[in-house]
């Protein structure tokens, strides 16, 4: 549909299986507690290549000073309550109890991951979402405190570069992610950077979408295989 942007389908369930499947075709749920599901392919797509990540004057000089440290996978539903909590400028959160519910399947599983920021072992921000192939999609982030989630995201750019993701899904156009480099790919585009990056056919995937997920639980640098920045200061 081209009004609302990117409206695919209604209804559904978001079942780890109807997940992965939606993931693996570029699709995504949002919507409100209200709502049935409802199912998302927008056109352009925002995406970050994960070595184009911009840093700003600023942003150095903040992750030189802020003396924040950064873990991953290690408290997982405690940011995506965050995520669901934290308060925002529009129409509320769109994290209800059941997608809550559905991404933490999904983390148990080893699809699902998190990156975190802690201030003297204090979570204050952080990011998660869900890598597929050497694809990863990012859901949502929050901050405590001001550029937490900035310095989440850099982790994960700079993580996802190591390990040979070349692209992060950032679903819609947010300034915030524009600030740190995101840029508008049309969605056909994104379709074909998918399907290389996911390297497994769609017939098998239709067929059985838990192909896709890891024969054992591990963290998102073990499943990327580099070596992840453990302070703001490595992110330099």
């Amino acid at each position: 549909m081209r009004e609302p942007n990117g409206l695919l389908a209604v209804g559904g369930d978001l079942a780890p299986t109807t997940l992965v499947s939606a993931y693996a075709q570029g699709i995504f749920p949002w919507f409100s507690d209200d709502e049935d599901i409802l199912w998302w392919t927008p056109c352009p797509r925002l995406v970050l290549e994960s070595d184009k990540i911009h840093v700003s004057r600023s942003m150095r000089k903040c992750l030189r000073q802020c003396e924040w440290t950064l873990r991953y996978d290690h408290a997982f539903s405690a940011v995506i309550e965050h995520c669901a909590t934290v308060a925002r400028v529009a129409d509320g959160t769109w994290i209800t109890p059941e997608m809550q519910e559905a991404y933490q399947a999904l983390h148990e599983m080893g699809v699902a991951h998190s990156v975190e920021v802690y201030e003297a072992g204090r979570l204050i921000g952080g990011l998660y979402g869900v890598l597929l192939g050497k694809m990863f999609f990012g859901e949502s982030m929050f901050s405590l405190r001001t550029n937490a989630s900035k310095v989440a995201f850099i982790a994960l750019s700079k993580a996802c570069a190591q390990g040979g993701v070349e692209l992060i899904d950032c679903q819609v156009d947010n300034p915030h992610l524009l600030s740190l480099g995101a840029t508008s790919m049309p969605r056909k585009d994104f379709e074909n950077h998918l399907r290389d990056a996911i390297k497994v056919s769609m017939k098998d995937i239709l067929s059985n979408p838990l192909c896709l997920v890891p024969t054992r639980q591990q963290s998102l640098p073990e499943r990327l295989g580099s070596i992840a920045a453990q302070s703001a200061e490595e992110l330099l």
